[in-house]
């Protein structure tokens, strides 16, 4: 994926000159979502096997929060604008290109980019709408669902019959993994800060609704299933609930952390996963190689897309708000006040 951005150190920056018709939020330094600013910059240029997406929209996720605050920056060959997902209409086709046509509605999981008017993705991980899924909904769906398919599905097994604990149950990654979870035939336990959002989980379809704040989400899973655990567990919190998930799970249970809200460091009793054979696993979406994103491209639109086209499964989207505005949406991703995903949308 070939960009180009804004270059910043410290407190100095600068903004590469225009030579293109194009604009896209740029991180003009270090910090807070004041410092998102849409700006002229150049546009991209075409590489082999990819295609140039005109953006509708691109939807927020954490890491662009830690991107903009300088603690997650892209991968080498990444835009350096923020934005790991989008919808919109191809424009142009690179070389050599061959599953699309110019004109395709798409959605894309993208390296960097997606709050820009134009970006280039390879052509493997762009993605078909899902029949029935507006332009503007779809690009609420290319991160959470290859996140959630990669993890808990591709790589923790979760099957039919089992029991699945993902944290955070009114986020954009745990609105799609209740739903892909009891579509696929599972018990669904959640996490959630707030009744109003465990109202929200339950319409979504999670089984048992835990407040964090009010009740230890061990006992209340040790109680739900007679003493057993879950099967598999999806974490972003980290090193603060590292020992409570593996208490939580059952034999041969499966934890995958995908993030690190609660710390990098802590400190645990080895003693369960040796006792329960528990599997303990990580990884990131955004450093993958292109063959691995497209692996798992394939795998979601296989498997996801016809629970997403049966009803079963439904992009969950909080609020649109204009590209220009992409600092009053970093400003309610970080009140964590949202339930489901946020949209910024191109209004051009």
């Amino acid at each position: 994926m070939r960009g180009t951005g804004v270059l910043w150190t410290g407190a100095s920056q600068f903004v590469k000159k225009a030579v293109g018709n194009m604009k896209a939020v740029v991180i003009t330094q270090a910090g807070g979502p004041e410092v998102l600013k849409l700006l002229d910059v150049e546009e991209p240029k075409l590489g082999e096997k990819e295609v140039m997406i005109k953006v509708a929209a691109s939807a927020l996720n954490r890491a662009d929060c830690l991107q903009r605050q300088g603690k997650y920056p892209p991968p080498p060959g990444a835009s350096l604008y923020p934005g790991l997902e989008c919808s919109g209409v191809i424009e142009a086709l690179g070389q050599g290109v061959q599953k699309w046509k110019v004109g395709d509605q798409v959605c894309a999981l993208l390296g960097g980019g997606g709050y820009s008017e134009k970006i280039n993705v390879p052509e493997g991980q762009v993605m078909p709408l899902p029949k029935g899924v507006s332009l503007l909904e779809a690009a609420a769906l290319p991160e959470v669902t290859c996140t959630v398919w990669s993890t808990v599905f591709m790589t923790s097994k979760l099957t039919a019959g089992e029991s699945f604990l993902v944290h955070g149950g009114s986020s954009g990654i745990g609105t799609f993994a209740i739903q892909i979870a009891k579509a696929k035939g599972c018990k669904v336990f959640c996490t959630v800060g707030k009744q109003d959002k465990a109202e929200f989980c339950k319409k979504l379809g999670a089984d048992v609704v835990i407040n964090y704040k009010e009740q230890d989400f061990v006992q209340v899973i040790k109680q739900e299933t007679d003493g057993k655990g879950v099967n598999v567990i999806l974490d972003h919190i980290g090193a603060s609930y590292i020992q409570k998930n593996l208490d939580a799970l059952s034999m041969d249970g499966r934890l995958f952390i995908i993030g690190l809200m609660g710390g990098a460091v802590g400190q645990i009793n080895l003693a369960p996963i040796i006792s329960k054979r528990l599997t303990v696993q990580g990884a990131g979406l955004r450093s993958r190689t292109t063959e691995k994103k497209n692996e798992i491209v394939g795998e979601v639109v296989k498997n996801v897309w016809p629970e997403v086209e049966a009803g079963r499964v439904k992009p969950i989207v909080h609020c649109s708000i204009p590209m220009a505005e992409a600092g009053k949406a970093h400003e309610l991703m970080e009140s964590s006040a949202h339930c489901g995903k946020i949209l910024l949308v191109n209004q051009n």
